[in-house]
């Protein structure tokens, strides 16, 4: 009698997570198999591989969603203002959601000229947002379960914090939030704590994005790997009562995986704009 093999389950799970240059389609519900389409490699910029991957893709696909999404808000809400009414259905939800992120995250926290940084606030809610997702697709991905990603994302927001407070505060300012003496000390004490502080100031600003890109390059990862490693219990056990408390568990998961979509995008703005909010104010 020949023995059915066990999938491996690690490597399904590490094939999922991880990048590639193919992206997959699974159409056999429609009678058409399972189709590969392998994307173009051999690319190359000052010698770095810049060629098309999986999360690249549904990057771009993400970008286009927020713009379609604002775009096609904003014109229903336009138009339910001509007539006289208030937003209402997908305008309605949109304005919503942009105002709770205007006000409520970005000018709350960032404080006097909070509106200048709520677009860059509003596009980084809507681009997480719609990154973590599309994860939760058949067959889709996770961009922002890409440490490239999150990292590309807390170094824009690295950038904003500290160029904008070298702009708010001046050069000298400025340098007064990395060289820190308490006030009032004077002398080789104010040397001293110059010399101690100093690092502890640069570690701290550093800190700052190394948080939001760990923070959600993990949420989002784990997420996926709990999801895919309880799946794989149904082909360990190959038991029918295994199998539907684990369906079970797996769909609570899934809906949990939903919040934490929305709660991590929420996040990485909310922490951008204190940031930015703690800089501009540090006087």
């Amino acid at each position: 009698m020949m023995l059915l093999q066990q999938p491996d389950i690690g490597g399904m799970i590490l094939a999922h997570t991880a990048d590639s240059h193919v992206l997959e389609f699974d159409f056999r519900f429609l009678g058409l198999g399972l189709h590969e389409i392998d994307l173009p490699t051999g690319w190359y910029l000052f010698g770095i591989d810049v060629s098309p991957t999986k999360h690249v893709v549904y990057m771009a696909f993400a970008a286009l969603l927020v713009f379609l999404t604002l775009w096609w808000g904003g014109r229903q809400v336009a138009r339910r203002h001509r007539e006289g009414k208030a937003p209402s259905g997908f305008g309605g939800t949109v304005e919503a959601m942009v105002l709770f992120v205007r006000n409520d995250v970005a000018i709350a926290n960032i404080g006097h000229g909070g509106e200048k940084f709520a677009p860059l606030i509003l596009t980084l809610f809507f681009f997480i947002l719609y990154c973590n997702l599309l994860g939760l697709l058949p067959w889709g991905a996770t961009p922002t379960g890409n440490l490239a990603v999150t990292g590309g994302l807390a170094l824009l927001a690295f950038l904003t914090i500290e160029g904008s407070g070298m702009v708010a505060l001046g050069p000298r300012g400025y340098l007064k939030t990395i060289v820190m003496v308490p006030p009032g000390m004077t002398g080789i004490g104010a040397v001293v704590m110059a010399l101690i502080m100093t690092p502890v100031e640069l570690i701290g600003k550093i800190v700052k994005p190394f948080a939001l890109c760990l923070r959600l390059f993990a949420n989002m990862t784990a997420g996926h790997f709990v999801i895919l490693s309880l799946l794989g219990l149904i082909f360990v056990f190959g038991n029918w009562i295994v199998a539907g408390g684990t369906v079970l568990f797996v769909l609570f998961m899934m809906c949990l995986e939903l919040l934490v979509a929305f709660l991590q995008a929420y996040i990485f703005a909310l922490l951008t704009s204190v940031f930015i909010g703690l800089m501009q104010h540090e006087h």
